[in-house]
């Protein structure tokens, strides 16, 4: 019979978020990665700013190797109750409407939305205005 595989609530996991003891989530599992934080090839500071947040997206958005995929393994220390983990205020470019999702809020991100979506108006006028002119 396979052991039973611990599931942890987001609060507990958020609180491993230093160099020395640092826990990141992906794909709805729970890894310990203190010991790997030295050997991680972009620091540990990229590790660190995944802390805090389901880090699936920031894991799949920088193309890990297979080698790093399998690695994983040797981390793991259970699954996260994905209930638990809060919800993300995010804005549709195209909308007004606020959407939620899950993970972390980010205030820079949503600060260069809102900066975004007032100069770019702008700079196609500027740039309409330089081809015609």
């Amino acid at each position: 019979m396979a052991p039973e595989q611990k599931t942890f609530v987001f609060g507990d996991v958020s609180k491993h978020h230093k160099t020395d003891d640092c826990w990141v989530i992906i794909s709805g599992k729970v890894y310990n990665v203190t010991q790997f934080m030295e050997e991680h090839p972009g620091g540990s500071e990229v590790i660190l700013a995944a802390t805090g947040k389901d880090a699936t997206e920031d894991f799949e958005d920088t193309g890990h190797s297979d080698e790093a995929k399998e690695l994983m393994g040797k981390y793991y220390i259970g699954k996260i109750d994905e209930s638990t983990i809060p919800k993300k205020r995010s804005y549709d470019l195209f909308t007004t409407e606020k959407t939620y999702t899950t993970s972390s809020s980010d205030p820079t991100r949503e600060l260069i939305i809102k900066i975004l979506k007032f100069l770019v108006p702008f700079m196609i006028l500027g740039l309409a205005f330089t081809v015609r002119g």
